[in-house]
This record gives C-alpha cells, sequence and structure tokens, in this order.
C-alpha cells in the first residue's frame, strides 16, 4: 500500500475559501493561517495614512489582504505595499492577484512569527522582483530594511527611514510609524 499525499490547493480554491476574518497565504499548496492583531492592522493603516501622498497616481498602495504570485507558486500578502503602475500589464492595477512581487514589500512581526519563515518570505519577494522589504518590530520600534535577502540595515525609532528610489519623497522618524494609542492590558 503507497503512501497517500495530499493534494495541492490550487489558486482558484485558495480563491474560494469562505472569508473567515482570519489572514491567509497560499504557501507550498497549502493555505496558511498569517498572524494578526488590533496594533497590527492599526500601524499599517498609518503607514498607508503616511505613505498615501507620496504614491499617488505613482503605483498601488495596498494593505494586508492583497496578495501577490511568487515565483515558486506562492501567494503571499505583505501587510503594506505599493508597486509602480509600469510593472502591471498595461499599466493597470490586475482584478486578482498581482504577478510579480510589490516594488516594497512590508511585513509587521508579531512575536508569534518565526525568522526562518520569514527569511524565507523575504527571500521569495525578492525572487519575484522586490526592491526592498521591510521588517517592522512593533515592540522594538525598529525597522529593518531589506535590499537582498542577505543585505539590510536597521534602524531605530530616532533614526530617519526613506522610501529611497522607490518613494524619493516619503521621509520620516521610524517612531512616526509607531505612532499608536494601546492599553495596558492585553
Amino acid at each position: 500500500m503507497g503512501i497517500a499525499t495530499k493534494a495541492r490547493m490550487t489558486e482558484d480554491e485558495f480563491m474560494r475559501m469562505p472569508d473567515d476574518g482570519r489572514k491567509w497565504e497560499l504557501v507550498n499548496g497549502e493555505p496558511k493561517e498569517v498572524s494578526t492583531s488590533v496594533i497590527h492592522d492599526q500601524i499599517g493603516m498609518r503607514l498607508g495614512f503616511l505613505f498615501y501622498p507620496h504614491t499617488e497616481d505613482k503605483g498601488a498602495l495596498c494593505g494586508s489582504q492583497a496578495g501577490f504570485r511568487m515565483v515558486n507558486g506562492n501567494i503571499r500578502c505583505p501587510d503594506v505595499s505599493f508597486t509602480r503602475y509600469e510593472r502591471f500589464p498595461n499599466g493597470q492595477t490586475p482584478k486578482g492577484f498581482g504577478n510579480v512581487a510589490p516594488d516594497l514589500c512590508i511585513e509587521i512581526i508579531s512575536p508569534s512569527e518565526e525568522a526562518r519563515e520569514m527569511a524565507q518570505k523575504v527571500r521569495e519577494y525578492f525572487d519575484a522582483g522586490a526592491e526592498q522589504v521591510w521588517h517592522l518590530f512593533p515592540e522594538q520600534k525598529m525597522v529593518r530594511v531589506f535590499l537582498a535577502p542577505d543585505v539590510s540595515t536597521e534602524y531605530q525609532a530616532d533614526d530617519e527611514i526613506t522610501g529611497g528610489d522607490i518613494l524619493p519623497t516619503f521621509r520620516c522618524l521610524v517612531s512616526e510609524l509607531f505612532k499608536l494609542r494601546t492599553s495596558q492590558r492585553e
């Protein structure tokens, strides 16, 4: 008797999954739940607010529900992303998943996320065409900016961060990214 192999979920099946309020990515043919929280989402919205004036008419600024096809077939959903319009077919935002990684992929790192898995995402984003990947660490109020899978710089709360060549007019202190009003209770 042979070993039964589990069928890989197709992209179409993934798209038809019921909306259960959780965030999912398609990883190696299986749906994988991705950590989120109110603070996580609040930081994502703050980033969108701060980035918007610098992205309008230049590309698609997306939140965590936008999926992008990776070279290896995975569907990844960065917490915040920006893709220049010229990278989309005919300069038009796709109705479904993006066929390339965004120019800028931002992940807000939760304590439950494993470093190995996050490093894999960074590699996938760059393999699919990303120019920068940011990892935001809310508890440390720190950002790690990747310019390649193994090349990164850390920025602390009092450091200025910029959008580089992707968003040349964007700049702010790292602490601005994390300005939230939170409860002391968990």
